[in-house]
């Protein structure tokens, strides 16, 4: 009898027959190859060198000349504040801060004890707005901030009245684009977060407020319009003043730090005493030919949305994880916080999901398989595919924060503080939502840090965490414009 050839159809069918498990066990493995493939090139692309970060900080440093040189000149914004003074923690006194930033805003009160007691006590409130006043009109949103603001007052001050009929200070964030020309006054430029106010566009918030607040008879004097950035910075001088520097990473980023009066080529008028002025810098939009833009790649906002497009372009390419509906891969932003019910689903942190897998140190990866399954619909992921789920969100975050400490290191390199022979000590004051609680982000944020500025220049430079700038930072901007 003839040899039967190894690729007859009869032979062929015959080796299928004997073999099924061995022909699975080779898809399977063809299936791990294309999804390694998809995962070698997510890595080659997320490659931060150290000579890559220095090239990203040299170019920021760069950038924030040019937007001091004039308007317009750069990425970054580099807007004047107009904030002079910074709190030195020697104030005193009662202040107030009022912040609004999405569809809740808070106001608070804070008793000022001086350089002995500093935060003597504080009190805060949250309010919700109604969602019609959103898309009303600006005599109804600042009437109902302003109406809000003095129950808060009556209740919290019943009985007390201001020394020698000194009218209350206030100090106001307010996230939203604004054109400023002083402390206290500042052009609205358009609504965000789901924000539609038109006839406030163009006018300026901080008179709306006070006009809102006449009106109301509450006796308070708005003293300084600030954004959290520079609330940030204020919050954390208040208790150091070697603070040079206040950067918000959460679900969106910015910085704000003290440049010299006389460092800004495009101040125009009369330079403050302090000799200083606080730099807004708006550093979301920067990018260099090293990376696009600087925001979509460091921000709470989007890093669970490149993770989502990564395991995709996985289940595309690969098949990784079986025969699945596509249809919550497929939806934009999907990987994302559930959102209070009070909170805007447009500011609300896209991260945590991401952090959650990232951080899961169960054996069998649990917390990995569970995620996948509540959010994504994806169910029976082998170890090894959720091993690999991890390291996505690894590498996405690791590059979000390597890139995130070069910014950093652009500020310091500004100042000239990277590793100057004076060795004067200098501290980074940092919050918002991804730095507080994605642990490897900020840990990784810390140790590149040093990595950029080596080990000697490391040792005058401090990275902390500095809470709530965005609200008590406003009252001790208000105290601090005061004085």
């Amino acid at each position: 009898m003839d040899n039967v050839s190894s690729c007859s159809p009869v032979a062929t069918h015959f080796s299928i027959r004997l073999s099924g498990t061995g022909i699975m066990a080779a898809v399977e493995v063809e299936v791990e190859v294309e999804a390694e493939k998809v995962v070698a090139e997510l890595r080659e692309r997320c490659a931060t060198p150290a000579s890559l970060l220095r090239d990203v900080a040299a170019a920021m440093a760069g950038e924030m000349g040019a937007g001091l040189e004039k308007e317009g000149g750069s990425r970054v914004k580099m807007l004047l504040s107009y904030v002079d003074k910074l709190p030195t923690g020697r104030e005193e006194g009662l202040f107030y801060g009022l912040d609004l930033g999405g569809t809740n805003f808070r106001v608070l009160k804070v008793h000022l004890g001086g350089s002995k007691k500093h935060v003597v006590n504080s009190e805060s409130r949250e309010v919700s707005i109604p969602p019609h006043l959103m898309s009303g009109t600006s005599s109804e949103l600042f009437g109902f901030i302003a109406g809000e603001l003095g129950k808060f007052v009556a209740e919290e001050e019943e009985g007390t009245d201001m020394p020698n009929g000194k009218k209350k200070e206030l100090g106001f964030t307010f996230s939203f684009p604004v054109r400023q020309r002083s402390v206290a006054s500042g052009t609205l430029v358009k609504w965000t977060k789901a924000f539609s106010i038109d006839d406030a566009v163009g006018e300026d918030v901080v008179a709306e407020l006070q006009t809102a607040m006449v009106k109301q008879g509450l006796d308070m004097h708005v003293a300084a319009l600030i954004n959290d950035a520079v609330g940030t910075l204020a919050g954390a001088r208040y208790y150091d003043e070697d603070v040079v520097a206040g950067v918000i990473f959460g679900t969106g980023t910015n910085a704000a730090y003290v440049e010299k009066a006389n460092a800004i080529p495009k101040w125009e008028g009369e330079l403050p005493n302090s000799g200083d002025m606080v730099i807004n810098m708006e550093w979301g939009n920067f990018y260099s030919s090293h990376l696009p833009i600087y925001e979509k790649l460091t921000s709470g906002m989007y890093l669970g949305e490149i993770v989502r497009r990564v395991l995709l372009k996985l289940s595309l390419q690969s098949g990784i994880f079986g025969s699945i509906d596509n249809s919550k891969l497929k939806t934009r932003f999907h990987l994302r916080f559930k959102a209070d019910p009070k909170i805007s689903v447009n500011v609300a942190n896209r991260t945590p999901h991401i952090s959650a897998m990232h951080h899961d140190e169960t054996p069998d990866l649990k917390i990995v398989a569970e995620k996948l399954h509540q959010i994504l619909e994806i169910t029976h992921t082998s170890l090894e595919t959720r091993k690999m789920v991890v390291e996505i969100c690894d590498i996405v975050a690791r590059r979000a924060a390597r890139l995130a400490a070069a910014g950093v290191a652009g500020i310091l390199m500004k100042l000239g503080r990277n590793g100057g022979i004076d060795n004067q000590r200098s501290v980074i004051a940092i919050d918002g939502g991804l730095f507080e609680h994605y642990t490897k982000f900020r840990e990784c944020l810390e140790s590149t840090l040093g990595e950029l500025l080596g080990e000697e220049a490391s040792k005058s430079v401090a990275v902390k965490h500095a809470n709530d700038g965005s609200g008590i930072g406003a009252a001790l901007i208000a105290a601090s414009q005061s004085r």
